[in-house]
């Protein structure tokens, strides 16, 4: 039977491989955009968020309803209000992180959202009155240049208005989903019963938001029609709904949530490097202008940085595991 230590190595290493995973949403989501707009000229960013947003998750909730119907009958109270909670903060925290985006830089936008990796040890230490450990502090600090190295921030650019201020807001919702997977009151939930109420909840609430902002109902059935948009949706919710989400709300809970945070941080890095290569393979396929981005020392730099802030974290959790299946 595995030890303890050795779990915890296990959710650790399907966290990081989830987050690698993640990073390919960013490059499918830009397609996503591109495609829209070219077949629903005029589109504003909210309707386009909401076609994006709200098939993935309604088909992810629709596969795992049906993978699992005889077990979604057992549904508890704790694990629909542990899915609508997580539904809740991530979908606040989408909304406010795209329409903050709308009136800052990219790069102080991806800065400002990985604030949370170092806000969770801050609220951890306030609400144990225990004083983070010299590790975690290392990590935050190594986290906070390795995003601003890799995100190019100018900090002359960085101000406190309005996008600046949503993109904060939206960090704290993300900080929020975190915290919400850590309550001790969820511990006995099926992750699957909980996943399923979190993508139907989510992907409902968009999918109201998409008709509600659409001209026509009609409209978005144009986006069905063109076979690009539904691959990349398809592989927008096999992979970065699905696998990660499911992956997430099963493994996190075997980490603290300040581990968690700043597994989570290396998702810039696996964005960055898919970005690389993708935009010119996904625009072949689905004829639309999206260039690759050039590699940059920036990459490697900031890269390395948030590496190094998960090896500081991680690294006792790795050496437990090792010496006990020796």
């Amino acid at each position: 039977m595995p030890t303890v230590a050795a779990r915890r190595s296990r959710a650790v290493t399907l966290l990081i491989l989830a987050t690698m995973v993640w990073g390919l949403s960013f490059p499918i989501i830009k397609t996503l955009g591109l495609i829209q707009r070219q077949l629903l000229p005029g589109s504003g960013t909210w309707l386009v968020t909401a076609c994006t947003v709200a098939p993935r998750f309604l088909v992810a909730g629709v596969l795992l309803a049906l993978w699992g119907a005889r077990d979604l009958s057992r549904l508890t109270w704790l694990e629909a209000k542990q899915g609508a909670g997580l539904a809740l903060f991530a979908g606040l925290g989408l909304l406010l992180q795209v329409d903050g985006l709308q009136s800052t830089a990219a790069s102080v936008s991806a800065f400002l959202t990985q604030l949370y990796a170092v806000l969770i040890p801050l609220y951890v230490a306030l609400r144990t009155r225990r004083r983070p450990t010299a590790a975690v502090l290392v990590a935050c600090v190594l986290v906070v240049a390795g995003v601003a190295v890799l995100g190019r921030v100018e900090w002359g650019a960085v101000r406190l208005g309005r996008g600046e201020l949503e993109t904060i807001a939206g960090s704290l919702f993300f900080m929020a989903q975190i915290l919400w997977l850590e309550r001790k009151e969820f511990a006995g939930n099926g992750v699957l019963r909980t996943s399923t109420v979190m993508f139907l909840v989510l992907g409902g609430a968009f999918a109201a938001g998409a008709l509600v902002l659409a001209p026509q109902a009609s409209a978005l059935v144009v986006l069905v029609s063109s076979p690009g948009w539904v691959g990349l949706t398809l592989l927008l919710t096999a992979a970065c709904t699905v696998f990660c989400f499911v992956v997430m709300n099963a493994c996190q809970p075997k980490v603290t949530a300040t581990e968690a945070g700043l597994i989570y941080a290396l998702e810039p890095v696996s964005a960055s490097a898919l970005a690389l290569v993708l935009p010119a393979v996904f625009s072949a396929w689905t004829g639309i202008a999206y260039a690759n981005e050039v590699p940059t020392w920036h990459l490697l730099v900031g890269g390395a940085l948030l590496t190094a802030a998960n090896v500081v974290v991680l690294r006792p959790w790795v050496r437990a595991a090792a010496q006990t299946a020796v």
